[in-house]
């Protein structure tokens, strides 16, 4: 059994990754591509995992790719999770991870509905959700607010605790968007506010995405994301596949059956590895990146000891969330945050020597400038991230 050390393991992140310099590109859906897909569910994520992997983008070439060109999608994937994924990757996730989720959102959003109507629920949402695409359809693009106010059904208040001291009523047009949303009958437009404002507009897709995107049968699109992911993040133990995907042990296995794979050994324990990609990578130059919270390297693992160290316990919150991440030639070795004044403010958790932290402190004025007077809070917040936002 060929053996892959973690020192090879770390090469291939720097470079597939687009984390090493020589490595990074100005190309917003190749950086994408080479991923799989970013993590989205907290919006300043994509941006600032763009930012790491790049050298001289900015914000305004990733709304572009998002909003004008939308060779990027933003789409509810992986473990019920936000993602933006390139556009020709869509029609693979809707049909490996998007369709089950829609019918799933359905079933409980149905029981909800269920306690404040009575007869049909299923019909009803069916209709409800209908009048609302043809909505879409009519106008162009439109807010949750502005169809809720067109759309009597999407005013309808469910209280989805009821008894409880935290109990309030909310109506439905969330709901509703989210499971046409994960139907892929309507995508996630243009913000408003800043790039890490959370408040999209929605459009048809058929006025947003191009005619030919068709799903590819289940049987086909889930050995391909799993040959994208391998690509990307391999080698790997099943159990990370497992978690990364969401399904279920017999779902990973069978897809992996439709590929062409080996099993290698990862310090003792083991992992899998498309066939064709046992060559191994060359190790590029150190490097340093600031890599922000819930960035897709991070994420891509369930089990990171071999890029974490013991840092678990500053860097992530009590939910398995990944804080803002400072890394030093493939692993990590701080955090950092940014202050209500825009300051940058990074700590290293070891030692690292002077040449990493001299090319900390470059990255941390590359993340200053994208943010330029933009400021952002992580969704999800750590505690080196709480601990460096206080100012002395």
């Amino acid at each position: 059994m060929r053996s892959m050390t973690v020192t090879e393991r770390r090469a291939r992140l720097a470079v597939r990754h687009r984390l090493a310099v020589a490595a990074r590109v100005d190309d917003a859906t190749e950086i994408t591509r080479a991923l799989v897909a970013l993590h989205a569910t907290d919006p300043a994520t994509v941006f600032l995992s763009v930012s790491a992997r790049s050298r001289g983008l900015t914000p305004a070439d990733v709304e572009r790719a998002l909003y004008e060109d939308r060779s990027l999608l933003r789409l509810l994937a992986m473990r019920r999770t936000m993602f933006v994924a390139p556009v020709e990757t869509a029609p693979i996730l809707q049909s490996a991870v998007a369709d089950a989720l829609a019918v799933t959102q359905r079933r409980t959003y149905g029981r909800y509905i269920a306690r404040a109507i009575e007869g049909d629920v299923d019909g009803w949402l069916h209709e409800v959700a209908e009048e609302t695409h043809r909505e879409l359809l009519r106008r162009g693009a439109a807010t949750g607010a502005e169809l809720g106010a067109a759309i009597p059904g999407l005013r309808l208040q469910v209280d989805t605790s009821p008894g409880k001291s935290y109990s309030r009523p909310t109506n439905i047009t969330t709901w509703v968007l989210v499971i046409l949303g994960a139907e892929g009958r309507i995508v996630r437009g243009r913000p408003s506010g800043s790039w890490t404002s959370s408040r999209y507009t929605w459009a048809p897709a058929e006025s947003w995405l191009p005619a030919d995107l068709s799903p590819p049968p289940i049987e086909q699109a889930r050995p391909e994301l799993v040959r994208q992911w391998l690509r990307a993040f391999g080698p790997a133990p099943v159990a990370d596949l497992k978690w990364w995907t969401g399904w279920s042990l017999g779902e990973v296995r069978k897809a992996l059956a439709r590929l062409d794979v080996a099993e290698v050994d990862l310090d003792g324990g083991a992992g899998v590895v498309l066939a064709d990609d046992l060559e191994p990578t060359p190790a590029p130059e150190p490097w340093a990146a600031l890599l922000p919270a819930l960035d897709p390297t991070p994420m891509g693992w369930q089990a990171r000891q071999w890029f974490l160290g013991p840092h678990e316990r500053e860097l992530f919150d009590g939910n398995g969330n990944i804080g803002p991440t400072v890394w030093w030639d493939g692993r990590v070795v701080g955090g950092w945050a940014q202050r209500v004044d825009g300051e940058i403010v990074w700590r290293t958790l070891e030692d690292v020597g002077a040449d990493a932290r001299t090319a900390i402190e470059a990255e941390a004025r590359r993340v200053a400038d994208w943010f330029g007077p933009v400021r952002a809070i992580p969704r999800f917040r750590t505690p080196l991230e709480r601990g460096l936002t206080v100012q002395e």
